[in-house]
């Protein structure tokens, strides 16, 4: 199909960025990569009557590590974070999750930001800063707010983010040592979207138990989540398969999956439970080799 009418500019500041934001509250559309919002356009999904694209904007690409932990600029495109010396050497679950994204002409132009401002609820991303507990940034013209991403994704398509707000970057925790993280993907096919997602991250105590433990899901309800009651299975415990076990169960309890063309119900909590036990082997195998 073909999008409806639409005008298009491309500010060459963060400030005219955000004014054009205010000036067309409601009826304009961020376009980074554009993998995301180009799709819904073309089904007439979206019909804003601007796009405000932001590639001439400095900074929003960047990937830094500091003392707290990694800082990811909206518009870093998955193939760059995945090829990023950083992010190859520390951040193993983000090597995971982003080798794994689509095909290469997306992993070439898709971008995080996009991603997680899209929200849908089998994308990849999401899970990941679940997991780690990561903040996002937005931008406006009255300032910088921070939102943890496990209140960020609201609902199918929808989050936290204002009309007149701009998705700048991400920061993902510094895990304590030792720790490990892994990304499990379930696809019918090398890049389709998940049919069932987990982000799992692991850190150890001095008595080699689980002192902390985060798991996203993605696929398998509304939104992507934090598999809380997972989470508590874990902490206290001998990072065993038992352990493991017990959590997938629990992950598998929490989810709320649709029949689709991708398997019913019952058939995707069975792979909720096997997809959270194969991350968490993954992590915990990480963090071992840590200590």
């Amino acid at each position: 199909m073909i999008p409806a009418q639409f005008d298009y500019v491309r500010p060459a500041a963060m400030h005219e960025a955000l004014q054009i934001l205010v000036d067309h509250e409601g009826d304009a559309k961020i376009l980074a990569g554009g993998y995301s919002l180009l799709p819904l356009l073309k089904l007439r999904l979206a019909s804003p009557t601007l796009l405000v694209d932001i590639h001439d904007i400095d900074g929003l690409d960047e990937i830094i590590e500091t003392t707290d932990g990694l800082r990811i600029g909206s518009r870093a495109t998955h193939r760059r974070i995945h090829e990023n010396p950083v992010v190859q050497n520390g951040y193993p679950l983000l090597v995971d999750a982003a080798g794994g994204i689509g095909d290469p002409q997306v992993r070439n132009w898709g971008t995080i930001g996009g991603s997680c401002a899209h929200a849908d609820p089998s994308s990849d991303w999401p899970a990941v800063l679940i997991a780690t507990r990561a903040t996002v940034v937005l931008q406006s013209v009255s300032g910088e707010r921070s939102v943890a991403a496990r209140s960020f994704f609201i609902d199918t398509f929808q989050t936290a983010i204002e009309p007149t707000e701009l998705l700048t970057e991400v920061i993902i925790p510094r895990a304590p040592r030792p720790s490990g993280a892994a990304y499990a993907k379930l696809e019918r096919r090398a890049g389709d979207f998940a049919t069932v997602g987990v982000a799992a991250q692991l850190s150890l105590g001095p008595d080699g138990r689980i002192s902390a433990a985060g798991i996203g899901l993605t696929a398998v309800a509304e939104t992507p989540f934090a598999a809380t009651a997972a989470e508590a299975a874990l902490v206290g415990q001998e990072p065993n398969e038992a352990t493991f076990q017990a959590a997938g169960v629990a992950a598998a309890a929490e989810s709320r999956p649709g029949t689709d063309a991708h398997g019913p119900v019952e058939y995707k909590r069975a792979m909720v439970k096997e997809m959270v036990v194969r991350a968490l082997r993954s992590a915990a195998g990480r963090a071992l080799a840590q200590r």
